[in-house]
């Protein structure tokens, strides 16, 4: 089991809330459970990314995003990058906030402010120019061919836009009854009192 990390706070450190982070990722798909975080550390035990990185713990990322530290998660060299998407967290929180996801619609704010590792933003370019993820090179065709395999399919590129596209306008409308209280929560509230309030009704 990973052991969970937390830093020691220096005497003078300072915690400054802000609340502007938290609610640009509520508008994400994925993004608003962290609402839901209350730290019991559930999430650390299984990941396996925590289990070979220092860097990499899913409930400090939880935490600071809680705090809105915009600074440290929306970099290239933010712990976010780590996450192997592997969804062991998403299946052992007893809050149902998905850090996983969460995690994902901060990889997806951090693309759109364009400050992704080069290697994120080489990747994502190359799908929106081919519908690969990889380059697809002549070599890849005739190895297919002498193998006996049918040909690449020509993705469907111009599809793929419109719904990249279309991703945001369709949030209000697949979002259920979870989401819609989440957005309706005031970001002043504390998660670990809501989840409190919650079990008493």
């Amino acid at each position: 089991m990973p052991a969970d990390k937390s830093p020691e706070p220096e005497s003078d450190e300072r915690v400054v809330l802000s609340f502007e982070l938290r609610r640009e990722i509520d508008q994400i798909i994925g993004g608003n459970h962290h609402n839901y975080c209350y730290q019991c550390g559930a999430c650390v035990a299984q990941c396996p990314a925590a289990r070979f990185s220092d860097r990499f713990n899913p409930r400090l990322i939880m935490l600071d995003l809680l705090l809105g530290r915009a600074d440290k998660l929306l970099a290239a060299d933010s712990p976010i990058w780590l996450c192997t998407n592997c969804y062991s967290c998403y299946e052992r929180c007893p809050q149902d906030v998905r850090p996983v996801e969460v995690i994902i619609a901060l990889k997806n704010l951090a693309g759109r402010k364009g400050v992704a590792p080069d290697s994120v933003s080489l990747l994502t370019r190359n799908i929106l120019k081919t519908g690969y993820s990889g380059v697809v090179t002549p070599v890849v065709h005739k190895t297919r061919e002498k193998l006996g395999l049918d040909p690449l399919p020509e993705p469907p590129v111009d599809e793929m836009l419109e719904l990249l596209d279309s991703g945001s306008d369709e949030r209000d409308a697949s979002a259920g009854p979870r989401e819609e209280k989440t957005r309706e929560r005031s970001h002043g509230e504390t998660p670990a009192g809501n989840a409190s309030q919650r079990r008493k009704k």
